[in-house]
Order: structure tokens, then sequence, then C-alpha cells
């Protein structure tokens, strides 16, 4: 992670900033999961890990833009989560099926499946952000109320 926004203990967005490298989506995972856990969603985590891991796979394979890095913001909302990635590519993601026997092109299918809604946006500045809003279930709920 090249920066990261102070984040204060009870706040309800969290912005980082990676490089447009592999490596940079596990560790978004990680900082979803101390969101969730600091926010008392922990029951939603498995399905909040993949649509981000999705969202952020597909802006580090196909939204190269030179010198620029990918942002992704996590903003607790009172029933659902969003998930936005932005990055400085024009470049609009498209939900396609993938040909039998693919190896990849299932990743907005999956988003599509888990997410409550999704889209892509423009932004201040260049490029796009692509977003995920995941509906908070009644587990998730009862940690709601925390700080």
């Amino acid at each position: 992670m090249s920066e990261a926004q102070a984040v204060p203990h009870g706040s309800r967005v969290v912005v980082l900033r990676w490089p447009q490298a592999a490596r940079s989506v596990p560790l978004a995972r990680h900082e979803l999961r101390l969101a969730l856990e600091r926010w008392g969603w922990g029951a939603m985590e498995d399905v909040a890990v993949l649509v981000l891991s999705e969202l952020l796979a597909n802006a580090v394979r196909h939204a190269r833009v030179p010198g620029r890095e990918i942002e992704t913001r996590f903003t607790r909302r009172e029933r659902s989560l969003r998930l936005e990635v932005h990055d400085a590519s024009g470049k609009r993601p498209s939900m396609t099926v993938p040909f039998e026997g693919a190896a990849g092109g299932r990743g907005l299918l999956l988003v599509d499946a888990l997410a409550t809604t999704w889209g892509v946006d423009g932004r201040h500045g260049p490029g796009k952000q692509v977003w995920a809003e995941l509906a908070v279930d009644a587990g998730a709920e009862e940690g709601a109320h925390r700080p």
C-alpha cells in the first residue's frame, strides 16, 4: 500500500491506494476484513472479500495506466456495504459469458450474482469507479450500532 488515509475507529469510510500489482489484491482483502471486524459485520466477510477481489483484480489486469494507483473505498451504510475500485483508465468493464473451459472471465458474473447492485460510473479526474453494494444480513446488523 503506498498511501492510506487515517481512518478513525468509528469511521464509516475506508479509503486506500494501491499499486497496479497483483499483490495489492490480498492486501486490500486484509484491510476489508479489518474494517468489517471493526464494524461488527464479520458475517458478510466471505461475500464482501470475494466481490472486492473480483473488482480489484479486474482493475489490476485491465485498467493499467502508467504512474497511477488504484483506489479502494469501503463505505459502511445503514443497511449496506459499498465497495468501490477507482482507476485512471477510461476502459469500462463489461460482463460477458466466457466460453466453456475458459480459465477466466467470470468475475463480473460473480459480482452480479452476489451484489445487490453494481455498476460503473465516472469520477473526478480521469478514469472510472466500479462499485458494488452488498446488503447487510441480520447477523451482521447486530454489530452495526458499534462506534
